[in-house]
């Protein structure tokens, strides 16, 4: 039996290509096993959000297959549908509706019993830590209380296979901590497979099984968060001169010390040799009479990872959906 066949996912060559535009997703093939959280990254534009909407069947592929719970994206897009929840970057809420009054309306959608509905509902407000709100309007809820009840409506027919799309953008980092947990616990306790894309590294590093990076439309690394630190190694130095006329012989003390690497604007960055350390940088910098006005020692993280692979550190915000997409 295939990993789709149980609520997990496989991609085989998946290509999408707009109009006048180049691939927004160029040939990427990926397997996601049941009950894994898989944390997708990349910089804008890099085709995440187009992957998923591939996979949720709302834009068809230009080339490739993928298949969802164990139905084909095109050929079986109503089982793709009944099988999958999804929280996109856009939450659809009524401003004028209570929280109560979306479970009603999400529940007979998607066809629960009607003596089913109401205890549903209320069993996913309570979990998603919205029971108090549940009788006020939409319209009164802050970001973090739009995107749990979101969360909430996408798990309404007990979805196998969840996709959440940039789910934690723009959240306090005590909703954040509290949707970590939910979906945390989706994975672990009801065996649901969670495929996540994010602009977060800490919460790809946090909540993921396994992650892949993409650029370009290309997948450039995939593996769990421990194996690709592992695959940079050494920690790295990076230092930000007081006079930015400096940056250039920054970099070359700093080249003394270990191979360079990918820093933002204005500052030079190195990854260590074996054995080199902060205080012999230190001394290196002030023996050539240069004043840093910040200087950081870094262990391998994601975001080590995600510079080595893209060249660039990952962007704050992705890119718009294209026009042929929302159209």
């Amino acid at each position: 039996m295939s990993l789709a066949a149980s609520a997990g996912i496989e991609v085989e060559g998946l290509v999408r290509e707009f109009k006048n535009g180049p691939k927004a997703v160029d040939g990427i093939h990926l397997q996601v096993a049941p009950g894994e959280i898989y944390g997708f990254l990349g910089p804008n534009g890099a085709g995440k959000s187009t992957t998923v909407l591939m996979l949720t069947t709302l834009l068809p592929p230009t080339a490739g297959t993928a298949r969802v719970a164990g139905h084909d994206i095109l050929r079986e897009g109503p089982a793709v549908r009944a099988a999958i929840g999804a929280a996109l970057q856009e939450a659809a809420l009524d401003p004028l509706l209570t929280g109560r009054d979306h479970m009603r309306l999400q529940t007979s959608l998607q066809g629960l019993p009607k003596a089913q509905r109401r205890a549903r509902g209320d069993e996913l407000i309570e979990r998603v830590g919205l029971s108090d709100a549940a009788d006020r309007k939409v319209g009164g809820y802050s970001g973090g209380m739009k995107r749990r009840l979101d969360l909430a409506l996408a798990l309404v027919h007990s979805p196998r296979v969840l996709f959440l799309d940039e789910p934690t953008t723009g959240l306090d980092p005590s909703s954040r901590a509290d949707l970590w947990a939910e979906v945390s616990r989706l994975a672990r306790e009801d065996g649901v497979t969670v495929f996540l894309t994010t602009q977060y590294l800490e919460e790809a590093d946090v909540l993921a099984d396994r992650v892949g990076i993409i650029d370009a439309g290309h997948i450039v690394a995939e593996g769990t968060p421990e194996v690709l630190k592992a695959e940079i190694g050494r920690p790295s130095v990076e230092a930000v001169p007081a006079d930015r006329a400096d940056r250039d012989a920054v970099a070359q003390v700093l080249s003394q010390f270990g191979s360079v690497v990918p820093a933002p604007p204005g500052a030079a960055a190195v990854r260590l040799q074996s054995g080199e350390d902060l205080v012999a940088v230190v001394r290196a910098l002030d023996g050539a009479d240069l004043r840093v006005a910040d200087l950081q020692l870094h262990q391998p993280s994601l975001d080590d990872v995600f510079l080595a692979k893209t060249g660039r550190k990952l962007a704050a915000e992705d890119s718009p959906v294209p026009a042929e997409v929302t159209a």
